[in-house]
């Protein structure tokens, strides 16, 4: 019983390794920190620090949404390109008089359609103007 356990997780053993070394390098790295970094403390040392000047703003101002719009509009595009990676690796492997191809085709321009709509809208309410 414990080989065939050993055998269904034998796939898996370099993802384990790899995240028990992650792990433990980010662990090391605090550790290390701690051990060799200074530890003196002080009003100045625990000052604002900005570009070795005092401060001139607050520094909790509000910033204006419309960057944080940009973000999102960018993550979104950012998250499509992930979508279409495994379409475009799969859609050559069907062949060219598979049923299944022109279905597939169909969904991702879809896909694609609904986002650059999406980028349209955004753009005709001016949310990439930075007046």
């Amino acid at each position: 019983m414990t080989y065939l356990l050993a055998d269904a997780f034998s796939p898996y053993a370099p993802v384990g390794i790899l995240l028990l070394m992650a792990f433990l390098f980010g662990a090391g790295n605090i550790v290390l920190s701690k051990i060799t970094g200074p530890s003196r403390t002080g009003p100045i040392k625990g000052g604002v620090y900005e570009s070795g000047m005092n401060p001139i703003t607050p520094t909790r101002r509000r910033f204006n949404v419309r960057f944080y719009l940009v973000a999102m509009s960018f993550l979104v595009f950012d998250v499509e390109i992930i979508f279409l990676y495994p379409w475009a690796v799969t859609f050559p492997s069907l062949g060219h008089g598979s049923m299944l191809a022109p279905l597939f085709l169909g969904r991702v321009l879809f896909f694609v359609l609904t986002t650059v709509i999406a980028f349209a809208y955004a753009w005709r309410k001016g949310v990439f103007r930075y007046d």
